[in-house]
């Protein structure tokens, strides 16, 4: 009998059996960026069918530049574990928000994602900061 969960090819779940690298430890800050950055990818794309159905923008407008924020949140979301993806997440939420000066619905979802993105990148450095002090003094160094 197996004491630890196995994954989907046999390994043990947290993917040291997939040629003997453990998995990377997601900080907090990446964790929450990334959710909050996918369901505000949901939200522009069905946005940006919404403003091509009823013809509220041109469809250049309204598809290429929904394509073009989709794109950009993909990017940042692969890009979270450095800082340059937390300023592009900035940035999509500054475009979000501007788009609100074409379709005035965009200020009210803008400050939403703007809002939950703030407390999670505010929320999440504090706790990662407090995670790396614990690891710190569990280790026996001062300065984590």
């Amino acid at each position: 009998m197996k004491d630890a969960p196995t994954g989907p090819e046999g390994g043990d779940a947290t993917g040291a059996g997939r040629g003997g690298r453990p998995r990377r430890q997601r900080s907090l800050r990446e964790s929450l960026g990334s959710i909050v950055l996918g369901f505000e990818l949901l939200v522009v794309f069905l946005g940006a069918l919404v403003l091509f159905g009823l013809q509220s923008l041109p469809a250049a407008v309204a598809l290429g530049g929904g394509a073009a924020l989709i794109v950009l949140m993909i990017v940042a979301i692969a890009l979270l574990r450095n800082t340059v993806g937390v300023v592009l997440g900035w940035i999509a939420q500054l475009v979000l928000v501007a788009a609100g000066l074409l379709v005035p619905a965009f200020f009210i979802v803008g400050a939403i994602f703007t809002a939950m993105w703030a407390y999670c990148m505010i929320a999440a450095a504090r706790i990662d900061r407090n995670n790396r002090a614990a690891r710190a003094a569990d280790n026996g160094t001062e300065n984590p």
